[in-house]
């Protein structure tokens, strides 16, 4: 069965009230002023990755990219231009976006590639295996000679 089929069935909707909470996303990379020129190489080897859109910011030092959270990932991205020996911005107020963006990216990429629980109360399965199956708490004895008199 697809997993569209399974969502359908669960009845699972993917609409997105919340502005961001959606799988495209619009992200800033920041790079730092030193060394000179690295911006125009930057854009133009992000513009040869598909799925990826690209276009400059309004700060000379800044790119926007656009890509599908299932795709790619900023950090993913940001990482790839590092090891191209490219230098982005490294301020805290930076760092502790960059954080934030990473994780938030990482728990939607789980929370939309694992698959939603069919069954409702699907805990309650696990209860009824577990009173079926004997475990340790068992006694044979009977319940007039397991009282105290």
């Amino acid at each position: 069965m697809r997993r569209e089929t399974a969502y359908k069935l669960a009845g699972r909707h993917h609409d997105h009230p919340v502005h961001g909470a959606g799988i495209i996303k619009e992200r800033e990379i920041r790079f730092s002023p030193a060394p000179p020129g690295q911006i125009e190489r930057a854009w133009i080897a992000l513009r040869l990755l598909k799925g990826l859109e690209v276009e400059r910011g309004a700060d000379p030092l800044t790119l926007i990219v656009r890509y599908s959270v299932l795709e790619y990932s900023l950090e993913a991205l940001e990482d790839a231009l590092r090891e191209a020996r490219f230098v982005l911005e490294n301020s805290l107020y930076v760092r502790l976006a960059r954080a934030l963006v990473y994780f938030s990216e990482e728990t939607q990429r789980h929370n939309l590639l694992s698959p939603e629980r069919l069954i409702k109360q699907s805990n309650e399965v696990y209860i009824q295996a577990w009173d079926h199956h004997i475990h340790g708490d068992h006694d044979d004895t009977p319940p007039d000679l397991r009282e105290y008199k």
